[in-house]
């Protein structure tokens, strides 16, 4: 293997998946590098977790190539599954079981044993607040604490590389919060991590993300790179009647988008309109408007610029 290639964790060419006619992951090609955090942003039904199945060799690609830790995948899944970590979107492990026996059994499936297998088991159920929780069934658990569970079972065993599917989708934002600063301890640590979500906010998180829609990727770079290049500015209204100019602005060359959020309009215009403020000022769509003032866009304006509304 080359030098550079020392610093990639995942590459994958070409990804094809399909279920008889339907395409779920369509010509992906993913670069991913050692030591960051990196995203799948997207919808339920993009394609994320299929795509995540493939790299960690649970799902065989019906087209293109995957490499993981420099093994070829799903050819040699059985040695990288050693090697990685993977926390489902659903709790998948067992309910009729406590804490401790659920990490028992887990280290038995990764051959973790002796004095290995105490220790790391003690230092898990202790970064993840489970040492008072180790006599608890896991089907009695909150969904925090079924959260922080599946984590500890998931780095177990010390891997290279985690796959986390939607992690935080059933809990609330404090236990969110917390969950991301975990994930940066476990980056800090030498983890590299792979993470799907629907949530704007954990997707800004991330040192890189990939955005999909239906399989194929649309964007891909680091949150602030894709704000700076996504064709567009960001101008929010307030005034009555938000709903009427946001049904004259659509449609009008220049716009890109424009929704409600609480009492503004945030309209995306496109970046070859030179002073997107006085442009929105002087068209009578706006009449009526008490405020129009340029602001900063995050990532569901990149979002919205390199999928379905912003592409058409």
């Amino acid at each position: 293997m080359s030098e550079p290639d020392t610093e990639v964790v995942v590459r994958a060419t070409g990804l094809v998946k399909k279920f008889k006619d339907f395409r779920a992951v369509d010509g992906l090609d993913l670069v991913i590098e050692r030591g960051m955090i990196y995203g799948f942003l997207g919808p339920n039904g993009c394609g994320k977790t299929t795509a995540m199945r493939m790299l960690t060799g649970l799902l065989t690609p019906t087209e293109g190539s995957v490499e993981v830790l420099g093994l070829s995948v799903p050819k040699d899944a059985e040695t990288l599954k050693y090697r990685i970590g993977y926390m489902t979107q659903t709790f998948s492990l067992y309910g009729d079981l406590t804490v401790q026996e659920n990490l028992n059994f887990m280290a038995t499936i990764y051959g973790l044993t002796g004095a290995r297998r105490k220790a790391r088991i003690g230092e898990v159920m202790e970064r993840y607040d489970l040492t008072d929780l180790k006599g608890r069934f896991a089907g009695k658990m909150s969904g925090g604490q079924r959260q922080r569970l599946a984590l500890a079972t998931a780095v177990l065993h010390e891997p290279q590389l985690l796959f986390l599917d939607e992690p935080t989708s059933a809990v609330d934002p404090e236990s969110r919060r917390h969950f991301w600063e975990q994930l940066f301890d476990l980056v800090d640590g030498g983890t590299s991590i792979v993470v799907t979500t629907h949530f704007m906010d954990e997707a800004e998180r991330c040192h890189k993300i990939a955005i999909l829609e239906a399989g194929q990727k649309r964007a891909d770079g680091a949150p602030k790179e894709l704000m700076a290049a996504m064709g567009a500015n960001v101008v929010e209204i307030e005034g009555p009647n938000l709903r009427d100019i946001r049904r004259r602005l659509l449609g009008l060359d220049g716009i890109m988008a424009a929704a409600q959020l609480g009492a503004r309009l945030r309209v995306l215009v496109k970046d070859d309109v030179p002073d997107p403020e006085t442009f929105l000022k002087e068209k009578p769509e706006t009449d009526g408007a008490t405020l129009i003032e340029r602001v900063r866009p995050n990532l569901e304006d990149v979002f919205v610029t390199a999928t379905g509304e912003g592409r058409q």
